[in-house]
């Protein structure tokens, strides 16, 4: 194991792994409730004060935070320390609504480094790697979180930034780039380019660590097997700290929490009731070392499960499972419950590549979905009649993963646009119109 692979902490005995928890809860409510106008409102509307959090079991009776809250808060209004304290903002990009902005002192940015620095040592990482960093730079996230643990870990990094894959591929060639850190989408293109280019042999990666979009166990399986690598789940949200919050291992069933740090809780997402292991519903975190931006039972919108089974890798913390959806980004089309994994499982299975894109209209007061779907290119050469037949082969999966009619299109190589950071998966012209 790597530097930064904290044994003490990462496979410490559950009875102390809640000691500390809920030592670290009640100290955060208590400075959250005493420096946060905002929250503290919230928590004396439901009637709750930091005396009423005593241990792990009175978490369910703090308020909920949600994204409008911050947004609502914006942007100084959930800030914990004076700002003189703090050294760094990040952002999300504000695409839905007024941005949401996190507030970073030294001593978060040093943790959340470590949160990073160990994702990158259950990937395999030392101090002898090459990490490529190809996250976007700047206010999102991505790319300051794994360049910090990165550096921890002792790593060349490589500060990539995303974009130019000409220059990417040079650097992964010339610089023997061992570790690739960006979105699953974008590690699918460069995929694409490195076989198109004939240059697989060259490439001297070993793992990738690939997170801040949906991406389902079959694009996993498509990019491992193009690259190489062994590809590694990690995950994390602006509001919380960034990429880090939790990871995969070797074992790769699930990513550990960094429960030392985020308390976890799975919530009915209609009624707020929270759940038992092992039941599906929505993630909820609470920061519990965090000193600017704490936030307590934020949720996040994304769907998954929670599992405190053993761990072949000896890290005791609890895991989730790959986000199954999110709450907020669920198509609800003539009734069904349809998630864009479902469709990309369906494409992946029968032998696509993950390049498609669902658009969902309404016309004549119905609702519609169409899923555009590159063609491979040796598709492109077929008969008018083959394309349509294997447009009406997707159809009949998508009925049977659905249940609701789908119309497939089909179209040439290259037509749908590349992301070089989260793919624009659900064009959604209903919102438009209503």
């Amino acid at each position: 194991m790597g530097k930064y692979y904290n044994e003490a902490v990462e496979c410490m005995p559950r009875e102390e792994l809640r000691a500390l928890q809920t030592k670290r809860l009640i100290d955060t409510v208590h400075r959250v409730y005493q420096n946060v106008p905002y929250y503290r409102n919230l928590m004396e509307k439901k009637g709750v004060t930091p005396d009423d959090i005593q241990s792990l079991e009175d978490l369910h009776k703090l308020p909920f935070l949600t994204k409008d809250d911050l947004r609502d808060a914006y942007p100084y209004g959930l800030l914990a320390m004076p700002l003189s304290d703090c050294v760094r903002i990040q952002s999300t990009s504000g695409t839905t609504g007024r941005r949401v902005v996190a507030f970073y002192t030294q001593h978060d940015i040093d943790l959340w480094d470590e949160c990073c620095a160990r994702a990158i040592v259950a990937a395999g990482g030392t101090k002898d790697d090459v990490v490529h960093v190809c996250y976007g730079y700047g206010l999102f996230t991505g790319g300051p979180g794994l360049n910090g643990g990165s550096h921890k870990v002792g790593c060349l990094t490589l500060p990539m930034s995303s974009g130019n894959t000409d220059r990417q591929i040079q650097f992964m060639i010339d610089l023997h780039s061992t570790i690739l850190c960006c979105t699953p989408s974008y590690a699918a293109y460069l995929a694409e380019s490195i076989y198109e280019r004939g240059l697989r042999d060259q490439i001297h990666l070993k793992a990738g660590i690939f997170g801040a979009e949906a991406w389902t166990q079959e694009m996993r399986r498509d990019i491992e097997e193009k690259l190489g690598i062994k590809a590694y789940d990690i995950y994390g949200l602006t509001e919380i700290s960034g990429p880090g919050v939790s990871f995969e291992c070797e074992e790769q069933t699930g990513m550990h929490i960094n429960e030392d740090h985020f308390i976890a809780e799975i919530i009915d997402p209609v009624t707020g009731e929270v759940l038992p292991d092992g039941e599906k519903g929505e993630l909820v975190f609470t920061s519990i070392s965090k000193e600017a931006f704490p936030l307590l039972r934020y949720r996040t919108r994304d769907i998954c499960v929670l599992s405190h089974e053993k761990c072949s890798c000896g890290r005791t913390h609890v895991k989730m499972s790959k986000p199954m959806g999110r709450s907020d980004d669920m198509l609800i089309v003539k009734g069904v419950n349809v998630f864009p994994s479902q469709i990309e499982t369906v494409l992946l299975n029968k032998g696509y590549a993950a390049n498609y894109q669902i658009l969902v209209d309404r016309v004549n007061h119905s609702d519609t979905i169409e899923v555009q779907v590159e063609m491979m290119p040796e598709m492109f050469s077929g008969t008018v009649a083959d394309i349509t037949n294997k447009e009406k082969e997707l159809v009949d999966a998508m009925r049977a993963m659905l249940g609701i009619y789908v119309r497939v299109k089909l179209v040439e190589p290259k037509t749908i646009a590349r992301s070089e950071g989260k793919a624009v998966r659900v064009i959604d012209k209903r919102k438009l119109i209503d």
